[in-house]
């Protein structure tokens, strides 16, 4: 399909939503195609390995990892401090 510049403009909402439901839209200047507009799948990346049953989320915030790593020598704020002189 193919929509002019000030057309998609004025309706920018409602062709962001078909593109979103999957068409395709190549947007025209003065009777030629300057762009295409496609819709950006949402299964890609923590949606895939949700619905693959390969992670889940409740929903909420991620909470903190248990790891706690053990501080050993100097830290290195106060390394940055003692830098400055």
């Amino acid at each position: 399909m193919q929509v002019s510049v000030r057309e998609f403009k004025a309706h920018l909402s409602q062709y962001l939503s078909k593109a979103q439901a999957g068409q395709q839209f190549e947007i025209t200047s003065h009777r030629k195609v300057v762009a295409k507009v496609i819709g950006v799948s949402t299964d890609t990346g923590l949606n895939c390995l949700t619905i693959n049953g390969a992670a889940t989320w409740s929903g909420g915030k991620p909470s903190g990892s248990s790891l706690k790593l053990a501080s050993k020598g100097t830290s290195l704020s106060q390394m940055v401090i003692e830098d400055r002189g």
